[in-house]
């Protein structure tokens, strides 16, 4: 962008204007990967009102897949030196958004796994189910799910994310539920499964969970109140269950107890629509205790922006931290 302090009043109006469009056409260029209903109608509208939205939504769709937003795409997700956010020039905004969905898009190795799955939900969703025996389940945030309900065998399958089943009692075939590393088979018992990066875990809320691991086939029981983790090697040590804490995510609630900064920023990060950066360091070890609303990721933020008293930056899916 050319130097303010060199232009006169009219050009300097001018560029402040092609910049709103800028600004507007990125967001347009978003919004239109996943359009609500009547956005396209209000999109055409936008498009048609002024020769220069026309002109800025063409240069937005030319620098959407090339080298700079990729280029920042990587830099928004390399390690920063201290103070290098305090570098970037107020004008780097659409760059990063546009950056931001860039790098959500790339980063996306699991859809081969989505693909195969009968029911999935999106970032920030939680979706109620009901399978052929009676059994209930609940999809967390950003999960995959399929089941088959036979007479000669009961499976369900997480591929990636969050669920919690109440399995209802059955005299014949026990649930079976493959989660990466492990296999839990149930009957007449409530728990939560958890696979995300490659490591399983299993919570007990009601009853008993059989497990094996697909490591060495070693098996451990699990009974109410405890929970335990499964990695690529195998069986963690198993622990106790505190449900009102670990298992909130179901209530619709997120708990915290004197939980570091930065693991209640991942937690957040799993809820939000788009990035979440810290770039004080100082608060990543800050202790938190709280309890909110899973479906308001944003305002948990800006709650821990307060009382932490840090600057918050809220753009288009991106919010930083300083």
């Amino acid at each position: 962008m050319t130097d303010p302090n060199n232009l006169r009043p009219h050009e300097l109006a001018h560029e402040v204007l092609q910049d709103a469009a800028m600004d507007q056409a990125l967001d347009w260029l978003i919004a239109l990967q996943c359009p609500q209903p009547g956005q396209q109608a209000a999109f055409e509208a936008w498009l048609t009102s002024d020769p220069a939205h026309a002109h800025a939504f063409a240069k937005a769709q030319a620098a959407w897949g090339g080298a700079p937003v990729y280029s920042a795409a990587v830099a928004l997700a390399a390690p920063r030196k201290p103070g290098a956010w305090r570098r970037i020039k107020p004008h780097w905004k659409p760059l990063a958004t546009a950056a931001v969905v860039v790098l959500g898009l790339l980063s996306f190795s699991n859809l081969p796994a989505r693909l195969q799955a009968d029911h999935l939900t999106v970032v920030g969703e939680r979706q109620r189910l009901q399978l052929d025996d009676g059994s209930k389940v609940l999809l967390n945030t950003n999960s995959a799910f399929s089941s088959s309900i036979k007479d000669h065998q009961r499976t369900a399958r997480l591929y990636q994310g969050e669920a919690f089943f109440e399995v209802m009692p059955s005299r014949g075939l026990p649930l079976e539920v493959d989660a990466g590393p492990v296999r839990a088979s149930v009957r007449d018992t409530a728990f939560a499964v958890r696979y995300l990066n490659g490591e399983a875990q299993v919570q007990v809320q009601r009853g008993d969970v059989d497990l094996r691991n697909t490591f060495d086939d070693a098996r451990v029981r699990l009974s109410a109140g405890e929970s335990i983790r499964i990695g690529p090697k195998g069986f963690g040590q198993s622990a106790r269950l505190d449900a009102t804490k670990d298992l909130a995510w179901v209530q619709g609630r997120l708990v915290f107890e004197n939980c570091p900064m930065s693991e209640v920023l991942a937690e957040l990060r799993r809820y939000y629509p788009g990035w979440i950066v810290n770039t004080n360091d100082k608060l990543a070890g800050v202790a938190v205790t709280g309890n909110y609303r899973l479906d308001q990721p944003l305002d948990v933020v800006r709650s821990l922006a307060h009382i932490t008293s840090a600057r918050l930056a809220e753009f288009p899916a991106l919010v930083i931290l300083n």
